[in-house]
């Protein structure tokens, strides 16, 4: 059920049976030369519907722009900042709260949003406790990698072995590949895979990954797998998600 296609009464009676909702979150950043810019919040977005339809959980509509800073050295990135993404998810998950939801779950698609989003919770029981002190809603909030479910990494380590590398992924160009099979490149980069080193800022993560990608070798990603992807993510995630509501 996507919260954007239904009425206000429809979401009522939602609330009657369930205070869970599952809000995915991505990124717009570049993904390699092969990549798809929306790549993280596609993901996020076809996992948290697949796996909304298999638990029957509401699914928010998709936060899309995350914090990125680390791209900017490419074109077409777009970022929050981190007080800005805090910000965001304040104020989404207030606005939640006030119509009784109770169980949020972010399924996100990108590393560079767990940290903040972390923060992000500790700011939203903050603006609880301040508004409502002892009276506070039992809110519980949690974020889960749609590419750590234990049977997405299984799947990537006996495709993909260490070629699966750490941004612009096989895995997750494949599963944008399913989703848009006419965007498919399977052009073999130079080097076949990329280098991996650590980074500081924008300027040193362009020094040391001037193509964008770390580790990867995006070439080996096929619409087929997306789809097993997709699945496989959408179930480890369903399960999540219910464990998540109904526990005490």
């Amino acid at each position: 059920m996507r919260l954007d296609l239904m009425t206000w009464p429809a979401v009522a009676d939602y609330l009657q049976t369930s205070t869970g909702i599952m809000v995915p979150i991505g990124s717009t950043e570049q993904h390699g030369p092969t990549g798809l810019i929306g790549t993280d919040a596609l993901c996020a977005e076809a996992v948290a519907f697949r796996a909304g339809e298999i638990a029957g959980a509401l699914v928010a509509p998709t936060l899309n722009i995350g914090m990125a800073q680390h791209h900017m050295g490419f074109a077409g990135t777009i970022t929050l900042r981190p007080s800005t993404l805090i910000a965001l998810v304040d104020d989404v998950v207030s606005s939640l709260v006030e119509h009784g939801f109770r169980r949020i779950l972010f399924v996100n698609g990108h590393g560079g949003n767990v940290a903040t989003l972390g923060a992000a919770f500790a700011e939203c029981f903050a603006t609880g406790r301040l508004a409502w002190g002892k009276e506070a809603p039992d809110l519980r909030l949690k974020q889960l990698n749609w590419y750590d479910m234990r049977r997405v990494r299984e799947f990537s380590a006996s495709h993909y072995g260490r070629s699966e590398g750490q941004h612009a992924t096989p895995s997750e160009i494949a599963l944008t590949q399913a989703l848009f099979p006419e965007t498919a490149d399977h052009r073999v980069l130079d080097p076949q895979v990329a280098d991996f080193s650590a980074f500081h800022d924008w300027r040193d993560y362009r020094r040391r990954h001037p193509d964008g990608r770390m580790g990867s070798d995006p070439s080996l990603a096929r619409p087929e797998h997306g789809a097993d992807l997709i699945e496989l993510a959408a179930q480890g995630m369903a399960t999540a998600y219910n464990a998540f509501v109904s526990e005490e």
